[in-house]
């Protein structure tokens, strides 16, 4: 895969605005997140439009691709292009014929359906896909998740500048923090994880990815297709992904701000 430099008018991660205090009656400035309006294409047929931080986008491109299943590994990405300015940014994807072959088959199911978003049988599919079962890993010492919410803190330094934005933290199998991003989309920082891992050629097979955001059915799906073995959020779950997790064979664990780590879902129980 070819990985261009990027040279585009791209905004910067955040900017200084200018507002009104309402109750002083004075005019103050802050640092706000910024946001582009990014569209994908594949082998020339537009796939997708998203609105993602400007930063990492190589890295939001691949973990994307292998996240939304579009893709099997980063060889089938053959070539990747960015261009643009300003909010509008183009990314040019060049995938194998296989993979290009099967989302082409995907669009087509999609097609017969109803306009009310995920509809029909063919959408449920897509929405519910069949994904291979983790091989299991033991579940991180507990000594790793202490103090681990302010330890990530490192990793967003965006966050701690304007807020707004979530994080993707990735924890290598030695307890250490390896690597962070940060995206308006809590989706997109995990993408921008998985495809920074894999672009890097970090083995994730005995670390622990950390989403600081709601842990829904998506990341629990993006996570399985990069063969991570162990997720860390520190919000609650969903009753589905935490179904998901067990039926995958995923370690699941919920960081509560205030009370110890719950494990949700063990592929490998202490002391079994």
């Amino acid at each position: 895969m070819n990985t261009p430099a990027l040279d585009l008018a791209a905004p910067a991660a955040s900017q200084t605005y200018s507002y009104h205090n309402l109750d002083k009656g004075d005019e103050a400035s802050t640092a706000l997140a910024e946001e582009v309006a990014l569209a994908i294409a594949y082998n020339g047929i537009s796939q997708a439009v998203m609105l993602v931080s400007p930063t990492d986008l190589e890295d939001f491109i691949v973990g994307f691709s292998i996240g939304s299943g579009i893709i099997g590994s980063a060889d089938e990405i053959y070539d990747l292009k960015l261009s643009g300015c300003g909010s509008a940014m183009q990314a040019e994807v060049e995938i194998s014929s296989r993979a290009f072959w099967n989302l082409k088959d995907q669009r087509r199911q999609l097609a017969g359906t109803s306009g009310c978003g995920l509809c029909g049988v063919e959408a449920v599919e897509q929405a519910l896909p069949e994904l291979a079962v983790l091989p299991g890993a033991p579940l991180p010492p507990l000594p790793w998740l202490d103090g681990l919410r302010q330890r990530i803190s490192q990793f967003q330094p965006l966050g701690q500048h304007c807020g707004a934005v979530h994080a993707a933290v990735f924890m290598n199998g030695r307890g250490e923090l390896l690597m962070g991003r940060e995206d308006i989309g809590r989706h997109n920082a995990l993408d921008k994880l998985i495809g920074g891992l894999i672009r890097q050629q970090v083995d994730t097979r005995e670390g622990v990815a950390i989403v600081t955001s709601r842990c829904s059915l998506e990341l629990i799906q993006k996570v399985l297709r990069a063969g991570i073995q162990t997720l860390v959020s520190l919000s609650s779950p969903t009753g589905l992904a935490l179904q998901w997790a067990r039926r995958h064979n995923l370690n699941l664990i919920h960081l509560p701000q205030k009370s110890g780590p719950r494990v949700y879902s063990a592929s490998k129980v202490p002391g079994g």
